[in-house]
């Protein structure tokens, strides 16, 4: 094996351990709700999301991934130890804020990772405007409609069971419920976010000239990434599950399954369109519909305020930290 095709095989190596990480924080976006209402166990509840993560290739396209590979850097300035830095700046990040116990956006932290790394290596000039824009919009967008959804499905679900008498059998029945929209936000995270690491296979594959520009991915990038991603939720973390499903808001099985229902339809529509969304962000987002359509008082505004600045820090922070990554590899060649 030559040098240069070991060195994109070891980052692929190192993309895959994103994905990972990307499971094992991100986990708790697919179980906070289900475990905070305590219709799962978190081993259950990690086994239940896994599962979901691991299928989703069987059930979504790639345009995800593609977008990754091709509309965020200039195809001239990929390279392999641009790829290295941008995840090694992504996943440093991911680390302190999962230490932290901060749910901010492994997909943020990818794309500001490699963002860092492309103007560490080639100015403002190796960044893809247009791709960059619509992934900007979407920072915005996606918690905006995971909000809203959640505010609207949680008025509906309040208006249809006002005169319900007995409370302890409609929350058995939304118990049984929030399996079905665990089971589908699960789904829409392992669609979504398994596809940025099948991107960047993607990317460092045509990169290395180990396929055409235009090729389709192959099925063993789509089966590792789905596996990494699924083996990383296996290994969720509790302190991230803490914030989502309690400290923003306090959630009973109802507003458990709007906050997923939002998400999942958020992440479903995203992932066809082929849009690299947050899954943080939108079920944060819907989280935080559920507990104003309560009450405003009931989103513990706090909590939240502190999960934004997460999120505000997270593309800066990994582009600076994949930045300095690329500059130590560079002197060391």
């Amino acid at each position: 094996m030559t040098q240069a095709l070991f060195a994109i095989y070891f980052t692929i190596a190192i993309a895959l351990i994103f994905d990972y990480v990307n499971g094992f924080h991100d986990a708790a976006n697919s179980i906070a709700t289900v475990v905070s209402t305590r219709v799962l166990s978190p081993r259950l509840a990690v086994m239940w999301a896994a599962v979901f993560n691991f299928i989703a290739f069987l059930v979504f396209g790639t345009d995800v991934a593609k977008s990754i590979a091709k509309d965020v850097v200039e195809q001239n300035i990929l390279s392999v130890g641009m790829i290295f830095a941008g995840l090694l700046g992504a996943i440093i990040w991911n680390l302190i804020t999962f230490y932290l116990g901060l749910p901010s956006s492994s997909s943020h932290a990818l794309v500001g990772g490699m963002a860092g790394a492309a103007i560490a290596k080639g100015g403002f000039d190796a960044l893809i405007s247009e791709g960059f824009r619509k992934i900007a919009i979407f920072i915005i967008l996606s918690p905006l409609i995971g909000l809203a959804l959640g505010f609207i499905l949680m008025i509906i679900t309040q208006w249809s069971t006002v005169k319900v008498t007995n409370v302890n059998r409609m929350n058995k029945i939304f118990r049984k419920l929030q399996l079905f929209s665990a089971g589908a936000y699960s789904l829409g995270h392992g669609a979504n976010d398994a596809q940025k690491t099948m991107g960047i296979i993607l990317a460092l594959l045509i990169s290395g000239n180990q396929v055409g520009a235009n090729s389709e991915l192959p099925l063993w990038v789509v089966l590792a990434a789905h596996s990494a991603i699924a083996l990383g939720t296996l290994s969720g973390g509790w302190r991230i599950v803490k914030t989502m499903g309690s400290k923003i808001t306090k959630l009973q099985p109802q507003g458990g399954v709007c906050a997923e229902t939002a998400g999942a339809l958020t992440l479903f529509a995203t992932s066809i369109a082929g849009i690299p969304v947050s899954t943080t962000h939108t079920i944060t987002g819907a989280i935080v519909g559920v507990g104003s359509a309560r009450r405003i008082s009931a989103v513990r505004w706090n909590v939240a305020t502190r999960v934004v600045w997460a999120w505000v820090l997270t593309i800066p922070a990994a582009g600076v930290m994949a930045a300095g990554t690329f500059y130590v590899v560079s002197w060391l060649k």
